[in-house]
């Protein structure tokens, strides 16, 4: 199959793994018998990289996953023996340096597993390595390796792009996880920052490849006829993944299926798409779409990043980038609020991580100044704290911040608790 290696440990990985984040439901819970069916499908035909996290359905993915991977196939070995696992430390819950071995310990003991073989930072830009570093996080990572917990060492990132490189030099990461995509090039990490990774030979993870959905289903309609015009057979789906899985950068791909039906169409780009093999054509009319997409934005921002720092912390191209998507797509989360609303609650709002919203900005003008589109920065986050920032938004994000997300941590603790008698 197709498959690509892992420099520093030499893993063959299939170039698309398993997004645990969202699994099919039923009743706000985990549809235990249909999600089973998609895991298992995806380990015996060839999907050999899993990938959870603490928080992941109220908890209840990484206890979900242990009890699936404790299980045997056909030829009597283990399905956790088929498969690279990966979860992630809970940065935003990190208050001490014993915290982190709790959530190690915990992790494990839910994941059935004596060690986890990609273990991430989760949700973090530099702020927030700087603020665990002080609490020995590094120390933590090291020993953790040390004692054979873990094998690889990684983050997730969400930051602004000038800082990924300063991260990535400050510790001897084996992996990074970031969102990628043809429309969110310089997001984040960025093309940039992808190669500067791979270059130090750091395996790439991408998330988001369908940007949360949004690239897997209707498109704007000049969009559309762009794709038709070159291959009309293929889906809109297929076009997003198949971009991604033509760079070379790339070590694996999280799509966030969530359905049977999903994982086999995934699965069929990923066999069919090797690296270098999109032709000229296809390139071009992804070059071209991406131009589409940049006319239609209500605010003409790259995500270049040269407006960063920003003294307030705003995340100034997150920022742009969630309000711009609110008007090129017309989609719904979790099938009732809008999907732009609830991007920015979590991206930028501060729930796991540092608050960088356009409210904060105190019109200091520094940005503007650094800007290469010239635009009004100032001016323009007023336009996305009047779109987003409601009545409360600050008493809402400290809710579910300090009072929600802890609440559904501790409910499915006591849940885990019960399961064992």
């Amino acid at each position: 199959m197709n498959k690509r290696v892992v420099k520093r440990n030499g893993d063959e990985l299939f170039p698309l793994g398993i997004g645990a984040m969202r699994l099919p439901t039923k009743n706000n819970s985990i549809d235990r018998e249909s999600a089973q069916d998609f895991i298992l499908f995806a380990i015996e035909n060839g999907v050999n990289y899993i990938d959870t996290a603490y928080a992941y359905h109220g908890g209840e993915s990484e206890s979900f996953l242990g009890d699936i991977l404790s299980l045997s196939g056909s030829d009597g070995v283990k399905y956790r023996d088929k498969v690279k696992l990966s979860t992630k430390l809970p940065s935003w819950m990190v208050r001490s340096r014993e915290d982190m071995d709790a959530f190690l310990n915990e992790q494990l003991r839910k994941l059935q597993t004596d060690v986890i073989d990609y273990y991430y930072v989760h949700s973090v830009d530099l702020s927030t390595i700087l603020r665990l570093k002080d609490l020995g996080l590094y120390e933590f990572l090291e020993k953790a390796k040390t004692d054979g917990k873990i094998r690889n060492i990684g983050f997730s990132y969400h930051g602004s792009p000038h800082e990924f490189q300063t991260l990535i030099d400050d510790f001897p990461w084996d992996m990074v996880l970031v969102q990628y995509n043809y429309l969110d090039v310089n997001a984040q990490a960025g093309i940039r920052g992808i190669q500067y990774a791979y270059e130090n030979d750091i395996a790439v993870f991408v998330m988001e490849p369908l940007k949360g959905g949004l690239l897997a289903g209707e498109l704007p309609q000049e969009v559309s006829a762009l794709f038709n015009e070159v291959d009309s057979s293929k889906s809109s789906v297929d076009w997003a993944l198949s971009w991604v899985f033509n760079q070379k950068e790339i070590t694996c791909v999280l799509s966030g299926m969530g359905s049977l039906d999903q994982m086999k169409e995934n699965m069929s780009i990923a066999e069919r798409v090797e690296i270098g093999s999109l032709s000229d054509e296809e390139i071009d009319v992804l070059d071209k779409a991406q131009g589409i997409f940049n006319s239609m934005m209500k605010i003409n921002c790259t995500g270049c990043g040269y407006c960063l720092p920003c003294p307030r912390g705003v995340n100034i191209p997150d920022c742009f980038n969630v309000y711009n998507e609110k008007y090129l797509f017309d989609k719904k989360a979790f099938g009732v609020l809008p999907h732009a609303m609830v991007n920015y609650y979590v991206v930028v709002g501060g729930i796991t991580n540092k608050q960088a919203s356009a409210g904060l900005c105190n019109h200091c003008g520094r940005c503007k100044s650094l800007c290469p589109q010239s635009l009004d920065i100032p001016n323009e986050l007023d336009r996305v704290k009047s779109e987003f920032e409601l009545l409360g938004f600050n008493y809402q994000i400290k809710f579910v911040k300090n009072v929600a997300m802890p609440s559904i941590n501790k409910i499915s603790k006591v849940f885990d608790f019960f399961k064992h008698f």
